[in-house]
């Protein structure tokens, strides 16, 4: 769904869900600004039992000028109803009656949802989900965020506040919005020191005292009451800093969502993963790699508890995979077979073709930044969903030949560059080169699907692991066997064929 859709109604009002959050007042916020200047009749409303009281939220709502009205005898039918941060007919969003519905959102999908609706679980904030839709009706509708810096401070604090303080971001395009826009440093800490009450310190503590602790695998997990999302990530990195706790699962459960927050600082577990794991098919998760957080739909898990959840997934957890130092490890190639490239074309960039020799960049892609330091022999792949991975001239050139010829491909999230220094950022497809397979027997791999999950740590990076789940392939080459990798089961036979 585009914005534009909406545009052939006049008469609109948006609703965020009750009790809202800065990323719904930030969110519906970005609504009204862009119907206002399609000349519109729109409203902004929230309605519920209770007004707006936190500290923060005032401020935000007196500062940033955000024209929401609290209506919680609303009665009013307009010709469309924008349900944002929220799904029409959850228990979280007092229903209103509306000749049409639309939805925005970023939450799982609970409800059927209408023809309008444009629900994205993937992306951290309904915010990004707004600037997002914004952006995308052209540089006019741009400029509506670039020229207004109390809406692109709403912006940055609703993604803020709905990650834990950028900690649990994870998809690219939340990394995008926080690198365009212009705020006003100084009210989002203003803002953040004004996020905790005497009564939530109090939870806090009362969280941490009834801490349960798994000593075989070094984590906690800490059950709080109710509370402002971010009191999770407080809860997380004051236990973390205890002897003998590497990973810290807090959480709390209301009837609407149950909230929980990850913190890892052992290598072998990364807490966006670890997220992503827990609320696998019931929920979303994701963050950074020592930080991350989520949430579950409590009618995702029919009559269980988020105590029970959260419990037998973290055994699950551990007990789902291994771990690989590839650069000590040698795998068993009898129970493997012998794989050579399919001839069908890859991406490659030049770093120094975009950056002189030695700067410090950060690649962006779907899976995550990864960052690099520019060498006059290091390249970019860029495979065929995206993703990519430095490599250096001589191993390139073992199993690919350069054409003249761009590499055309479209991508959820075409792979962009950025030099950390200086923030000036470049999309890498443009220029990116065609490979051709050689097809030579030096680039053959041993593989074999895996039975059960494994974590490698690469030759060339033995802080971050490659994650392989059940159906994925373990691979190394023949001609290197620590050079150990995994590839997708999806992308495996897109890929590679038995040798010949």
């Amino acid at each position: 769904m585009k914005l534009k859709d909406l545009c052939s109604f006049n008469n609109i009002v948006i609703q965020c869900h009750d009790n809202p959050d800065a990323d719904a007042l930030a969110s519906g916020f970005g609504l009204y600004t862009y119907f206002k200047s399609q000349g519109k009749d729109v409203r902004f409303i929230y309605r519920g039992r209770n007004k707006i009281q936190k500290s923060n939220l005032m401020i935000m709502l007196d500062e940033l000028n955000i024209p929401v009205e609290y209506e919680p005898d609303f009665d009013d039918e307009p010709e469309l109803l924008v349900c944002v941060d929220c799904q029409y007919g959850q228990r979280n969003v007092t229903t209103t009656k509306a000749k049409n519905v639309a939805i925005i959102d970023h939450h799982q999908k609970t409800v059927e949802l209408p023809a309008l609706s444009e629900v994205r679980s993937n992306i951290g904030s309904a915010s990004t989900v707004v600037w997002d839709m914004i952006c995308a009706e052209g540089d006019e509708a741009k400029e509506l965020i670039a020229d207004n810096k109390d809406l692109s401070t709403a912006l940055y604090y609703g993604l803020y506040t709905d990650t834990n303080k950028l900690s649990e971001v994870s998809h690219p395009l939340d990394r995008d919005m926080l690198d365009d826009l212009s705020i006003e440093k100084s009210l989002i800490v203003k803002m953040s020191n004004s996020n905790i009450s005497l009564g939530e310190l109090k939870i806090t503590g009362k969280a941490i005292l009834g801490y349960e602790y798994y000593g075989d695998r070094k984590y906690m997990i800490i059950n709080a009451e109710p509370c402002d999302p971010n009191i999770l990530g407080v809860m997380s990195d004051f236990s973390l800093e205890t002897a003998g706790v590497d990973i810290c699962l807090a959480y709390y459960e209301r009837p609407e969502e149950v909230k929980f927050s990850v913190r890892s600082c052992t290598k072998e577990v990364h807490a966006n993963e670890l997220a992503a794991f827990l609320a696998e098919g019931i929920g979303g998760g994701g963050g950074h790699i020592y930080k991350a957080g989520g949430s579950i739909r409590p009618e995702k898990i029919d009559d269980f508890s988020a105590d029970e959840i959260f419990k037998e997934r973290m055994q699950d957890y551990f007990d789902s995979f291994d771990v690989i130092y590839a650069e000590d490890t040698t795998l068993d190639s009898s129970d493997m077979l012998l794989y050579e490239k399919v001839p069908v074309d890859r991406g490659c960039a030049k770093l120094t073709d975009l950056f002189p020799v030695g700067t410090l960049v950060s690649i962006r892609t779907l899976e995550g930044d990864v960052d690099v330091k520019v060498e006059e022999d290091l390249y970019v792949m860029i495979g065929i969903e995206g993703e990519i991975y430095p490599i250096k001239e001589e191993k390139l050139l073992k199993s690919y030949t350069m054409k003249d010829t761009p590499y055309e491909a479209t991508f959820e999230y075409p792979p962009s560059i950025k030099d950390i220094s200086t923030g000036k950022k470049k999309h890498l497809m443009e220029y990116s080169r065609s490979l051709a397979v050689v097809g030579a027997s030096s680039t053959n791999i041993y593989a074999r699907p895996l039975k059960k999950g494994v974590k490698v740590f690469t030759a060339w990076d033995k802080e971050k692991y490659y994650l392989g789940n059940v159906g994925d392939y373990i691979a190394f080459r023949e001609d290197d066997p620590h050079d150990i990798y995994v590839i997708k089961g999806s992308l495996f036979d897109r890929l590679y064929r038995k040798a010949t």
